[in-house]
């Protein structure tokens, strides 16, 4: 993953249309040192006052913090709550000319009191059922000018009534269509372009739940259900700590690994998650790099406290420092000398990786999945000379790395200078040493090597046409 990405899309500034319900997210934190007299209860001496914009108003000011020109389209009331929570979007650079104001609502605030790093209790108030939205008109309108429409339905009854019906009447003059929606079966006649569900929304839709182990291959045998129960091309099934899952039509299953936070830390990511996923898309990404994106996009917010925003710098730097440095071949055997005693299964790969392409990033997602680790040795500028010709690499080795480290998947990286990988493997010793289905296992000259320590070999799936040889004579031929 290129860390320029993140500047691309605010040069880009895709224009996205975020509808639907809007709250006040607050937080009261401050330190419990004794229960109250009148129940079991800690007494929690309030030291902090912080509030942020939440629900469908989060997802809009981390699109416009992302790079995105914004408009909101939502209802909130002519109450304290709804004065800060515009105030707060305004400040955002989120238009907010669409949002109705008043007409009897109160706008919903979620206060969470917090006493040390624990949440001890949230208290919800404002609307539960709201009345429909009445501006369809002037969204229909507006998404002529927009590249992307992301809909948020929280189930409140702001986009009930014949909402769904007049959208659906408008489908063909709507742009990309994002739904983040607790019951995303709702809105499969609109034909969204992607839904966002978490894995409970999933199991909505399924009637099924997901189990513990073997996530992503019980995703992919159901696809076409979830596919057909939502009505999208594709769906993004975020499962918190265990990163997201994509399924794209009948592409192969793509998925990210996350960094794990404690649950009260997860506020709001699922929204960054859609509005990340979102701008890329509507700056013109492939729905792959997409995904890796707001992966990367919600890792940020996960390690903050409160309801948090990714900005363009912030993502920027999460894609830096999450790339790992070449390790030396020394530090690199230390390393899963560690995850091995720690009951890690190690898989290993190499390539030279030039002009990375969907091939190599399915591929590489299908060998992380094969074990808990993943080592991507990367053949030298001069290494890659001798195998591909003098005009090759096009990209020197630090470019190389740069983009293979921003992948989720990738967890560390070397380089080797031979022609094959067979001494490092023989050093390293990993359980299973993956190839590309462009190879055969017994044409491979390090395979008797890994059979030779007892390890595994596997070839994995192979996209036709999809290689840097290609690649390149398409661009040689001005394709």
């Amino acid at each position: 993953m290129d860390i320029d990405l993140p500047a691309f899309l605010a040069e880009r500034r895709p224009t996205v249309l975020v509808v639907g319900d809007v709250m006040l997210d607050e937080w009261l934190t401050g330190s419990a040192d004794r229960l109250c007299r009148e129940a079991p209860a800690p007494v929690v001496a309030v030291d902090q006052r912080v509030t942020a914009p939440g629900g469908a108003a989060n997802t809009a000011v981390n699109l416009a913090a992302l790079g995105a020109e914004v408009a909101m389209v939502s209802t909130v009331g002519e109450d304290d709550a709804g004065i800060e929570l515009l105030a707060a979007l305004r400040k955002s650079d989120v238009d907010t000319s669409l949002v109705e104001v008043g007409d009897g609502r109160r706008t919903t605030t979620k206060r969470r009191v917090v006493a040390g790093e624990q949440v001890v209790v949230r208290l919800d108030d404002g609307d539960r059922d709201q009345k429909p939205l009445s501006s369809v008109d002037g969204l229909v309108a507006a998404a002529g000018h927009a590249d992307a429409i992301v809909l948020c339905d929280y189930g409140t009854g702001l986009l009930a009534g014949d909402t769904l019906d007049r959208l659906r009447l408008a489908r063909e003059r709507l742009p990309l269509l994002v739904v983040d929606a607790h019951e995303p079966a709702r809105w499969a006649d609109l034909r969204p372009d992607v839904v966002t569900p978490n894995a409970g929304e999933t199991e909505t839709v399924l009637g099924v739940p997901i189990p513990r182990e073997g996530q992503v291959e019980f995703l992919d045998r159901h696809r076409d259900r979830l596919l057909a129960g939502t009505g999208a091309a594709a769906v993004a099934v975020t499962l918190d700590r265990d990163g997201a899952v994509l399924l794209d039509g009948d592409r192969p299953v793509h998925r990210t690994w996350a960094r794990p936070v404690p649950d009260n830390h997860t506020a709001g990511a699922g929204d960054t998650f859609c509005a990340a996923l979102t701008t890329a898309l509507g700056a013109g990404l492939s729905i792959v790099v997409a995904v890796e994106l707001a992966q990367a996009a919600a890792d940020v917010v996960v390690h903050r406290p409160e309801t948090a925003v990714c900005s363009v710098a912030d993502l920027t730097e999460r894609l830096g420092a999450g790339s790992p440095r070449l390790l030396d071949h020394d530090r690199l055997a230390e390393l899963v000398a560690e995850h091995r005693a720690a009951g890690r299964r190690i898989v290993f790969t190499n390539g030279c990786f030039d002009v990375l392409h969907r091939g190599h990033v399915s591929y590489l997602n299908e060998a992380k999945r094969l074990g808990d680790v993943l080592v991507v040795a990367i053949n030298s500028d001069a290494g890659v000379a001798r195998l591909k010709g003098a005009d090759r690499p096009v990209n020197g080795l630090a470019d190389r790395a740069g983009v293979l480290a921003g992948l989720s998947c990738v967890d560390h990286l070397t380089v080797f200078d031979e022609d094959t990988p067979a001494a490092l493997l023989e050093r390293l010793r990993p359980e299973i040493y993956a190839k590309g289905g462009d190879h055969r296992a017994e044409l491979l000259a390090e395979t008797d090597v890994v059979h030779g320590y007892g390890g595994e070999v596997r070839i994995l799936g192979y996209l036709p046409d999809r290689s840097t040889t290609a690649v390149i004579d398409r661009i040689r031929n001005g394709h």
